[in-house]
Order: structure tokens, then C-alpha cells, then sequence
């Protein structure tokens, strides 16, 4: 199906996510659809789309296997952020080695939404709630440190019905608890304070808004992107930070009243335009690519 695709849609551009930084596990897929573009008569343009900071690997020879094939198959790595807050050699050791061209495109963001009618003092997210077990319980223990601040608590989708069901048992007046929410970019225009893990479309959802921001990232099974992109945060100024080891009730109880005594953050000095941003690299490398 993939190479009936391309081949009927004889595409301008083809765009992979992330492989071959990462997605190896369909590689078998993605193999035959970039030998196949390599030989079109009139050749797409091939390019790798990765986001602003990488897990960064440790097995032997698997920065060496992904430069191997960017430099065999791809014409462009687009990278989605903004090369003052991270660049890819900072998470990518072997990126002097990469030949094609490496743009940036700014953080891609939601547009700015105005605050939501819902107002919480304190708004957690878990992300897509699979990983976010112990930042859901510690936030809603915490909570009780804390009557005097009204809490949501949005767990995600993938959260385990059994922990969702008694996150909810435990709801009340001061407490909402909420697998989804379409209007997070309003609700975190409205909030105090954001209190999240540090997943990319989170962090830009925050930064977008302007709230404060608290961030427990994601970290076990050797997990380096979402740290890295805390530690850069904080150093910013733009956020502050528990790590994962140290997430109890009391100690996110006390961050929460420390980072709401705090005034609030500036307004991240970095590009968030990155949908804007994507469409015009994309349109230079295409125009260059056909010789225009």
C-alpha cells in the first residue's frame, strides 16, 4: 500500500517521521518506499522530519547506522525547534558526519487560544497518560496539601481505567479530574500554573500560553529526551523542575507554592512559528531541489 501510494500520487515532496533516527521497527516498510523514491523518474524530494531533542541511543554502531542511511537516501533533516534552545548536535554526537542540509523550523505550536470559561489554579497533564501514573496520584495527593487551590487533573487516554476510575473516586468541588480535554491551550491560558511532564507538544502548548510551568520529566528506562528538555527550560527560566526520583505528594505540594509565589514567566524568547516555519523550508529546499 505505501508504494501504491507513491506511485500514484507521484509526490513533490516525500516526508518520514523521525527514521532513521528513530522507528527502526518499521524500517522494513520504509527501506523499499525510499529505494523506490530514489529511482522515480522524477525523484521526490526526501526528507527526515525529527523534533528539536533526541533520545539519545546507546547500542553500539546505531549513530554510525543513521548517518549511513541519511547520507544514502535524504536530501533534507528538518528539525523542529529553534536552534537557540537546542541543536541537533547536542543530542546527535555523530551530526557533523550528516550531508544533507539541516534546517530548523521553530517550535511548532498550537496557535495562542484565549482562556478557557473552565479556570484552574493548577493544571496537570500526563501527556498521552500512559507513563503518567505516578505524576497523576502525586498531583492529586497533593491537592489535598492545598485546599485553597482549585485543581484539574487531566490524565490521558492511555492512562489504566483501574488508576483512571480511582483518580476520579476521588474528585470533588476542589478536584476535577478529566481524561481529555480539546481546549488544553485555553485551559493553560487560564491556569496559574502548568504542571506536566517535559513531552515536546506539552512544553509548546505552555510556552504558547505563557503560564508558569512545572515539570516532572519522564525518565525511566534510561528516557534522556524529556530531561534534556527540562534542564534547558529551567536554565531559561521558564520553568522549574522535580525530577522523576524525587516526585512525592509533599515535595510537589511545596514546588507548586514556590512556583506560584514566583512571578510569572517572560514570554519564551524562541520561535514558535514552527508550522510556518516547516512550509518554508519545505518551499526553499523544494524550489532548490528542481533547480528553481
Amino acid at each position: 500500500r505505501l508504494l501504491a501510494a507513491l506511485d500514484g500520487t507521484a509526490p513533490d515532496i516525500v516526508i518520514i517521521e523521525a527514521f532513521p533516527f528513530g522507528r527502526r521497527q518499521v524500517r522494513f516498510e520504509l527501506l523499499p518506499l525510499l529505494e523506490a523514491a530514489a529511482v522515480m523518474e522524477r525523484r521526490p524530494l526526501l526528507v527526515t522530519s525529527v523534533r528539536d531533542i533526541l533520545q539519545e541511543r546507546t547500542k553500539p554502531g546505531r549513530d554510525e547506522e543513521t548517518v549511513d542511511l541519511l547520507n544514502r537516501y535524504f536530501d533534507l533533516v528538518m528539525v523542529h525547534g529553534d536552534p537557540a534552545f537546542a541543536r541537533l548536535e547536542d543530542t546527535f554526537a555523530l551530526a557533523a558526519r550528516i550531508r544533507p542540509p539541516i534546517a530548523y523550523t521553530g517550535l511548532v505550536t498550537g496557535h495562542e487560544a484565549p482562556p478557557a470559561p473552565d479556570r484552574f489554579d493548577v493544571l496537570v497533564s500526563a501527556g498521552g497518560g500512559a507513563a503518567g501514573s505516578l505524576l497523576v496520584e502525586a498531583s492529586i495527593e497533593a491537592s489535598a496539601h492545598l485546599p485553597e487551590l482549585r485543581f484539574g487533573v487531566i490524565t490521558g487516554p492511555n492512562l489504566p481505567q483501574a488508576a483512571f476510575d480511582a483518580a476520579t473516586a476521588r474528585a470533588s468541588s476542589q478536584l476535577s479530574v478529566m481524561r481529555f480535554r480539546d481546549d488544553f491551550p485555553g485551559l493553560l491560558a487560564s491556569a496559574e500554573l502548568s504542571v506536566s511532564q517535559a513531552g515536546y507538544n506539552t512544553v509548546g502548548d505552555t510556552l504558547q500560553a505563557g503560564c508558569r510551568s512545572l515539570l516532572v520529566p519522564f525518565a525511566a528506562g534510561g528516557e534522556t529526551e524529556q530531561p534534556a528538555r527540562a534542564a534547558r527550560l529551567r536554565q531559561l527560566g521558564l520553568a522549574t523542575v522535580i525530577e522523576e526520583r524525587d516526585l512525592t505528594a509533599a515535595a510537589l505540594a511545596a514546588a507548586i507554592r514556590g512556583a506560584l509565589a514566583a512571578p510569572k514567566s517572560p514570554r519564551a524568547p524562541l520561535d514558535l512559528d514552527g508550522a510556518a516555519g516547516s512550509v518554508s523550508v519545505l518551499e526553499t529546499a523544494l524550489s532548490e531541489f528542481r533547480g528553481g
